[in-house]
């Protein structure tokens, strides 16, 4: 474990997340814009919440299969750092988003066995970055903060010629054994930093960051 693992706390919705984000020394904050999410923001909200970001900290958006519309409307009104592409878009719709708006973009891959891990590479060479995801249970209503991890040892070892973030049932507790693991330089969490579905806790903010982090 390293002080120089990155943490994104995705899914914030008030200007307290923003406080406590910043106190724990994350480097990205997540906004959601996904009306089935617990964490879904309007673009009005999101827009005061990413103003209250100071320089350094990272905002971005996570959309799911958003068309061009939703994002001339998204990019218009809500300054951005990142695009996160949390659905089933393609290689190609990725690099028409990176090229339309010009931000980086992250892709969002679901890996549940070693069958998962191609896509990976498929996007690797669009995506700015890759988010290596736990993939969500069958007819589930959300892509992503179910709170499920996959087998890290799926990836354990690998190198990707991006960078790359891991997601997927991460908390407190578990953060630090993910981060030995798989070498994750980055890692990202949502539900599992919440005392209910979208409020954030910012004692478990702190507790998750330090434990990426590797500090006691």
């Amino acid at each position: 474990m390293s002080a120089h693992v990155a943490v994104k706390i995705c899914g914030l919705t008030q200007p307290a997340d923003v406080d406590a984000v910043v106190a724990a020394g994350a480097a990205y904050c997540g906004l959601v814009f996904f009306p089935k999410s617990p964490r879904n923001v309007t673009f009005d909200a999101a827009a005061a919440l990413a103003l209250l970001a100071p320089i350094g900290l990272a905002k971005v958006a996570l959309v799911v299969n958003a068309d061009d519309a939703f994002l001339d409307a998204l990019t218009a009104q809500v300054p951005l750092d990142m695009l996160q592409l949390h659905g089933s878009e393609s290689p190609e719709r990725v690099a028409e988003v990176k090229s339309r708006y010009g931000l980086p973009v992250m892709k969002a891959v679901g890996v549940a066995d070693a069958s998962d891990l191609a896509a990976l590479d498929a996007y690797m060479n669009v995506a700015d970055q890759i988010l290596v995801d736990a993939k969500p249970p069958k007819n589930a209503d959300l892509p992503g903060g179910n709170g499920l991890a996959f087998d890290w040892r799926l990836i354990a070892g690998r190198y990707w010629t991006k960078p790359w973030m891991l997601a997927g049932g991460l908390t407190p507790d578990n953060v630090g054994q993910a981060v030995k693991m798989t070498g994750a330089r980055q890692v990202d969490v949502s539900s599992g930093v919440e005392s209910a579905p979208g409020i954030k806790d910012a004692k478990l903010i702190r507790a998750f960051t330090d434990a990426a982090k590797g500090i006691t």
